[in-house]
């Protein structure tokens, strides 16, 4: 079994202290192959706030691939934001913005999707997917091919008034032909997993999208972070949520199965693949999508 932490939108300076610890402990005590955070590590890119997620970052046991979000670059300086966007991000995070890990069957390959000039909606570049899909090309034949972003390539239907990212459609359909298995992602705040729908050129993919782990912005979900672990050609994707009392645990649990059609669900929601055996567990709690 291969285990990966999906975590997103920690917003070092609009944080919840009292979760720092909780959420560090609950990382560790999954011992996963690698942890993955999907961007907005900061609040509003100042050293004090980098320094605070690199402090977090240091007790995560794991290997930890990182990408940066939008809150990354210094919104409120244009000048810093034109000209050295990625300045305290590089000094303090990672100076290779676009990191890979491979892990044993996951190649994993982060994006970065930040654009100085359209710090929100960001923009996913054609030079980016040539690297994605190069990667790609070159993992071995059984592994699962992850991408790691901050900006989410599809909104659900009247989830957010914010814009789909510049460049989404025409990447999706790209990275779809060329074998990549799941996006990490984040951004919103709200936590959603399941393939694309909206476009079916993406229902190969399967998207995971975290909502924030620390952040005091939760926009009326809980706190949370995702499990990810690999079992032959299954996914179990395991939403972790704190609850009042600081305390981060296993919630809502969906299983989907790899075949040649694209992702399909295992746990009681959709049909079983062939040869895969009885459906996993159904869900524990909230539905996934809620």
């Amino acid at each position: 079994m291969t285990r990966l932490i999906h975590l997103s939108d920690l917003h070092f300076g609009r944080d919840r202290p009292e979760l720092l610890v909780p959420l560090i402990n609950a990382v560790n005590a999954a011992k996963p192959d690698l942890v993955a955070i999907s961007g907005d590590l900061t609040q509003r890119a100042r050293e004090s706030q980098f320094s605070a997620a690199r402090a977090f970052i240091d007790r995560i046991e794991a290997p930890v691939l990182s990408v940066p979000g939008n809150h990354d670059i210094p919104i409120h300086r244009p000048f810093t934001r034109f000209f050295r966007p990625f300045h305290y991000y590089k000094r303090r995070i990672d100076r290779n913005l676009t990191p890979t890990a491979e892990l044993g069957g996951m190649t994993v390959i982060g994006l970065n999707t930040v654009d100085r000039y359209r710090w929100q909606r960001g923009r996913i570049r054609s030079r980016q997917v040539r690297r994605a899909c190069g990667i790609a090309g070159k993992a071995p034949a059984d592994d699962f091919v992850i991408l790691v972003a901050h900006h989410p390539f599809e909104h659900a239907p009247g989830s957010t008034d914010k814009r789909l990212m510049r460049g989404a459609d025409k990447a999706l359909k790209k990275l779809a032909k060329c074998g990549v298995d799941a996006i990490l992602s984040g951004h919103l705040h709200v936590w959603r997993t399941e393939p694309f729908l909206t476009r079916p050129f993406g229902a190969g993919i399967l998207q995971v999208h975290a909502g924030t782990g620390l952040s005091t912005r939760q926009r009326g979900e809980p706190n949370d972070f995702a499990c990810i672990d690999r079992e032959g050609d299954v996914l179990r994707v395991a939403r972790w949520i704190a609850d009042e009392d600081a305390v981060f645990h296993e919630s809502t649990i969906r299983h989907f199965g790899r075949t040649e059609a694209g992702w399909r669900t295992v746990d009681g929601q959709g049909p079983v693949p062939a040869g895969m055996g009885p459906a996993a567990e159904a869900p524990v709690g909230q539905q996934a999508n809620a």
